[in-house]
């Protein structure tokens, strides 16, 4: 097994590089990566990114929203979270299952005198409460199994971030199962910071899975090909945002220049239909608004662009171009 040290801090390369990694470096070799990202909403593939992520709130705080390559549910990311990456070669009893790659997280916890272990499906807890959440990805025959370990991360803003308020949304995404978390840094012995953290427990997985700690380095072609992956695939709205799977929803609320409720379909981030209703007071026929939205990309830049090409205020009275852009998204 070869470490790969990451200093990046970028969501968006770091997801580069575990893709990099499990397709095209030497299949004849297992890899293992820590790495931290600045403050992200990472989503699990087939999730629907409206439903998962407060984006009005990771928006204001410029949280990144980054979709990942395997399954499961969305978890946030920041300086204070260390994320492992194991890439091996597949074994048919390692899938859906992480007990090969906790327990060597759980042994080395233990090397810091923090007693954890390995609970139902995905997850390892301190004291019954989550710390790290798993999740897998099967490419040809390498697995990668990566996870989270909250070691001194805002708490705070990971419930907002995640926390959505949609009246009332039908997805077919996989949705995530809330978990009361805590940080490793409450547990520890001794105050070290995050990075001293990071180091020993490369140094203690090593250790535990009875390996020689070797290093591998990237090469300038390792890098330009996940700079390109990077800039194609995993900074774009279409992989974070569109890739979401089909969902309607239905929003409604009172102004004081009448209620307006908004059903609409979403596939492929795009709006396939919408539609308005409701006691405000139009002088023009409603449906001119709704034929300029569909087709429209769900995002709030191309929203605003078409709402801008008409006179608001002739489909819905003294309802202001802020508050419909909020209601629809």
């Amino acid at each position: 097994m070869q470490y790969i040290n990451n200093e990046s801090y970028d969501p968006y390369f770091n997801m580069a590089l575990e893709e990099h990694t499990v397709k095209f470096l030497d299949p004849g070799e297992e890899y293992f990566i820590l790495w931290q990202n600045r403050p992200a909403v990472i989503i699990g593939k087939n999730q629907n990114a409206i439903e998962e992520v407060n984006l009005k709130y990771t928006k204001e705080h410029g949280i990144a929203v980054v979709r990942r390559l395997s399954g499961g549910g969305a978890v946030y990311h920041d300086l204070g979270n260390i994320n492992f990456t194991f890439v091996v070669n597949y074994r048919p009893e390692d899938f859906n299952s992480i007990e090969r790659f906790a327990r060597a997280v759980v042994r080395a916890l233990d090397r810091f005198g923090v007693k954890s272990e390995f609970t139902g499906r995905n997850d390892i807890t301190i004291d019954g409460k989550k710390i790290s959440g798993n999740a897998q990805y099967l490419y040809k025959k390498r697995l990668l199994h990566h996870g989270t370990l909250l070691f001194d991360s805002d708490v705070t803003r990971l419930s907002e971030a995640l926390n959505v308020k949609i009246d009332k949304i039908s997805s077919k995404g996989v949705k995530s199962v809330k978990s009361r978390v805590t940080n490793i840094k409450e547990y520890l012995k001794q105050d070290i910071s995050v990075k001293e953290f990071k180091e020993l427990l490369a140094k203690y997985i090593f250790e535990v899975e009875d390996q020689p700690f070797r290093e591998y380095q990237l090469t300038a072609q390792d890098l330009e090909n996940i700079n390109r992956l990077r800039e194609d695939k995993y900074s774009t709205w279409e992989w974070n945002i569109g890739y979401s799977p089909e969902f309607d929803l239905t929003k409604s609320q009172r102004f004081d220049a009448g209620e307006v409720e908004v059903k609409l379909n979403v596939k492929d981030g795009m709006i396939t239909a919408i539609k308005f209703y409701g006691d405000f007071l139009s002088m023009r026929d409603v449906a001119e608004v709704e034929n300029l939205l569909t087709g429209c990309r769900y995002r709030e830049e191309d929203i605003k662009k078409a709402l801008s090409k008409v006179n608001l205020e002739e489909y819905f009275g003294k309802i202001c171009l802020h508050d419909l852009l909020n209601l629809i998204l």
